[in-house]
């Protein structure tokens, strides 16, 4: 009864047909609900915008915590 709390490490060849479903269920979803989200484009891209923008942080965020040296090759 513990399957919730084990974990595990997962590769990224692992996580592909975990992408695979998850891409083409908003496909499906996309496409059963094309007149409903064509009013909410707009607020669709500035969602869209805002996350890339908080996900590039957060990444160079780490990488700068992983390497503290600035990624300069020291010799």
């Amino acid at each position: 009864m513990n399957f919730f709390n084990r974990k595990t490490t997962w590769t990224n060849a692992e996580f592909i047909p975990l992408k695979l479903c998850i891409a083409s269920a908003y496909v499906i979803i996309g496409t059963c609900f094309h007149s409903f989200f064509e009013k909410y484009y707009m607020l669709l891209f500035i969602l869209f915008g805002i996350t890339v923008i908080w996900c590039i942080r957060l990444w160079l965020r780490k990488m700068k915590q992983e390497n503290p040296s600035g990624g300069k090759n020291e010799l």
